[in-house]
């Protein structure tokens, strides 16, 4: 195992992960984009939290935000907090942030194509990883990768590990991104779009991968994805992102069994289904609004079905409406409504 910082005493009890009113803007020549406006969520030790949306929505954005990857400038954190083990990691020195990025913070890039560096070795670059983060001797540090790569099924680990990148397949640099993610054995990993470009086959062994390095490694997951399926399939709680701010957080099972939210519903009439009486694919009519547009009121009014004026003319705030569930709807609870 790595050498890793003494983590500080907190309760064990305390959620791992806490994001409270989030707020990372970019300055554009159209005005002030506010890809994340206002997130919060937490995230309990040991589980997995999906984050679902659209394109657009901001979830790419505030994963980057919790790993203090934002560019300053063009973008900065307008606001909130994003507590790590209790403590507010916005607020530490970048120093400091290195010692818990790609330690006990790790993150599995989009595209690992273009995340992991196309002049070094797989091998090295989770050598450097691993030396950065107290493993003083090469050697060790070698066989730590190869055991790594074996951990996440990468066939002949002894001799990938002195691969390139172009030299792997698709799905094979996925594996090898999830064994630098998590070679420092992070109690939080944060996956954004993990099986993107991948084929169906490889998407469900990458899925696969990760719920067993959960259960062997205990780590806290925050999946970022658009894929309602996938979240069924390996997350406990869901947060659902619309423009920039969360519009519903529950467990996974009362999600699909009662959304409370019409973009919820929107998504979800929207997946495919083997028993649909037509062809056609069910959509959420109109666009999502610009993000430097100042809306006065709720920001999904405009393609919702359920929408008064008090919708459009003030925004909901997140409120509680059962254990563990949330919503930004001033219409919530509701009844489900035909597609």
């Amino acid at each position: 195992m790595t050498a890793k910082a003494s983590s500080p005493a907190v309760d064990p009890d305390a959620p791992l992960l806490e994001v409270k009113d989030l707020k990372v803007h970019f300055h554009t020549e159209t005005g002030v984009f506010r890809a994340v406006d206002g997130v919060s969520f937490s995230v309990r030790r040991g589980a997995t939290l999906g984050i679902v949306g659209e394109s657009g929505c901001g979830k790419s954005v505030t994963s980057l935000g919790i790993m203090r990857l934002i560019a300053q400038p063009p973008g900065r954190y307008a606001g909130g907090e994003v507590k790590f083990e209790g403590r507010d990691i916005l607020k530490i020195s970048e120093r400091e942030m290195r010692g818990l990025r790609g330690g006990r913070m790790g993150m599995i890039f989009q595209e690992p194509m273009t995340s992991l560096n196309p002049v070094y070795t797989i091998g090295d670059q989770i050598i450097e990883s691993l030396r950065a983060h107290g493993v003083a001797d090469r050697k060790a540090a070698r066989k730590r990768a190869i055991e790594m790569l074996d951990l996440v099924k990468l066939p002949s680990p002894e001799t990938r590990v002195d691969d390139f990148p172009h030299q792997l397949s698709g799905g094979q640099r996925q594996r090898a991104m999830i064994a630098l993610a998590l070679v420092n054995d992070p109690e939080l990993l944060i996956a954004d779009e993990p099986t993107t470009a991948l084929d169906v086959t490889v998407q469900a062994q990458i899925l696969s991968l990760m719920r067993d390095l959960r259960e062997r490694t205990g780590a806290a997951i925050v999946l970022i994805t658009h894929d309602l399926g996938v979240v069924a399939e390996t997350c406990d709680d869901v947060v659902v992102m619309y423009a920039g701010q969360v519009v519903e957080k529950a467990p996974v099972a009362e999600l699909f069994s009662g959304p409370q939210h019409p973009y919820t519903l929107g998504l979800m009439a929207a997946v495919p289904r083997l028993d649909a009486q037509t062809d056609r694919l069910e959509t959420i009519p109109g666009s999502v609004p610009p993000p430097y547009l100042q809306l006065p009121g709720c920001r999904f009014a405009s393609r919702c079905p359920l929408a008064t004026d008090h919708c459009r003319a003030a925004p909901p705030p997140l409120r509680e409406i059962g254990p563990g569930r949330s919503v930004a709807c001033w219409r919530a609870p509701i009844e489900e409504i035909a597609a």
